[in-house]
């Protein structure tokens, strides 16, 4: 496991060398893994020698995964340290021992969550780096790279795990970048004072980090007032997706039959704040409207314990309002089932009510030929500013949300154009490949 090799007819003084640190989502599919592992594998594929090593806990996604065997910051260990002033000297052959990718593997499988709101004295912990109670993790790290050839640069998939930062330049001294993915909402749902604490160590962090990469404009401006960073250090890179399954699956799969009962889908994490519950609101609004008596709603995503409670609401407020029969709940999905799940839709929809930072969810289901409709906020305008393959509604609002999927779904024309469009931009332009050559473009600017 793992994608650090390289070309072997290049020398290795001409391979550049990059080690991503990425951080694992505790077993579930997140949208920052995802990302992560794709870019990771996409710069391998331009030659570049990339270590995608994980933190906290090993990351999971639907492709093949690109990280290395081992797992650093494991979060197990990062807990009893933070917990029990004894695990914070254990000898390194019982912190190799907590920190094994299948144990890991096999506690986060046990269904477990983490709360921003109870870990707030760990992230603040973190952040310190080595003056923090994980001081000999951060020390393990930086051995780690000085006895691997050295890297030309290090990127970090969020700032929230950079609390090593200066440790690293000092052992390593190569340029550091951070990628914003949505750290402003881990840290705004810390309880005080550890949310401001958090803020400040890393408003301190930021001398020590050389640029920060973003996907859209609309976050660098967020997190340049939120950070109190100078906008001229952020640098976009459009999103992207791996499209060759996405692009096999089309050459095989026939058009959908127009007789087929029109179908609203809604595919990411089952939670409040990706809008489940709006959608729900304007789906039974949409079987109200004339011809729009059979529609139907599939949903996938992944469901965890402390959502239980929350979508099984949703469920029940269907079934109450006779939708019982035509709609269906999938659950979590792999990469083959994601792309027949999709192909499976006329209109996806994730009517977020936080502003989303990515929206991976629309790239996929515009690889896939189907049209969005998503929220007014966030990275959506953006998204279909490049994509044109949806179409925005105000936020929150499920009588507009059902009144747009009523006018797409009864115009199956418009829709196919809609995702014509979509499709060949995503095929074409927001591709893996286009975005590792735009991300290489700019972490040169660094290493040179």
């Amino acid at each position: 496991m793992g994608l650090c090799m390289s070309d072997p007819t290049q020398t290795t003084e001409s391979v550049l060398k990059i080690n991503y640190l990425t951080a694992g989502a505790g077993g579930m599919y997140c949208g920052s893994c995802l990302h992560d592992n794709t870019l990771a594998r996409a710069l391998h594929r331009l030659g570049v020698d990339v270590q995608l090593i994980p933190t906290y806990t090993p990351i999971r996604t639907d492709e093949e995964d690109a990280t290395i065997d081992r797992v650093f910051f494991g979060g197990l260990n990062v807990y009893l340290q933070q917990k029990l002033f004894l695990f914070r000297y254990l000898p390194g052959i019982l912190d190799r021992w907590l920190d094994r990718p299948g144990l890991i593997r096999w506690i986060t499988s046990r269904a477990m969550e983490t709360s921003p709101r109870q870990l707030g004295a760990l992230a603040v912990s973190m952040l310190q780096g080595s003056r923090g109670r994980q001081r000999k993790e951060v020390l393990r790290l930086c051995r780690w790279m000085q006895g691997q050839q050295k890297p030309d640069l290090l990127n970090f998939s969020n700032i929230l795990i950079a609390g090593c930062v200066p440790s690293l330049k000092q052992a390593l001294n190569v340029p550091v970048v951070v990628t914003l993915q949505g750290d402003d909402i881990f840290l705004d749902n810390l309880v005080e004072p550890y949310r401001g604490r958090a803020q400040t160590l890393i408003r301190g962090l930021v001398d020590h980090i050389d640029g920060f990469l973003v996907h859209s404009d609309y976050y660098a401006g967020v997190m340049s007032e939120y950070l109190g960073i100078a906008r001229d250090r952020f640098h976009k890179i459009p999103l992207g997706v791996d499209t060759h399954d996405f692009q096999l699956a089309a050459e095989t799969t026939a058009e959908r039959s127009a007789a087929t009962s029109p179908t609203v889908g809604y595919l990411a994490r089952i939670a409040e704040e990706k809008g489940l519950h709006v959608l729900v609101d304007a789906f039974l609004e949409l079987r109200q409207r004339p011809g729009m008596e059979d529609a139907r709603l599939r949903i996938a995503g992944w469901l965890g314990p402390g959502q239980q409670k929350y979508a099984e609401t949703q469920f029940a407020r269907l079934r109450a309002a006779g939708a019982g029969d035509v709609f269906e709940y999938v659950g979590e999905i792999d990469r083959r089932e994601k792309i027949e799940f999709l192909q499976s839709l006329d209109l996806l929809s994730v009517p977020t009510t936080y502003r989303e930072p990515k929206g991976l969810f629309v790239l996929e289901a515009l690889a896939a030929g189907v049209p969005v409709v998503v929220p007014d906020h966030g990275a959506f305008p953006e998204l279909l500013g490049q994509t044109g393959g949806g179409r925005l509604v105000p936020p929150e609002q499920p009588g507009r949300l059902a009144e747009t999927l009523a006018e797409l779904l009864g115009n199956r024309q418009l829709c196919r154009e809609l995702a014509e469009q979509g499709r060949r931009h995503v095929w074409t332009e927001l591709n893996a490949e286009t975005m590792a050559r735009k991300t290489l473009d700019v972490l040169q600017r660094f290493i040179s």
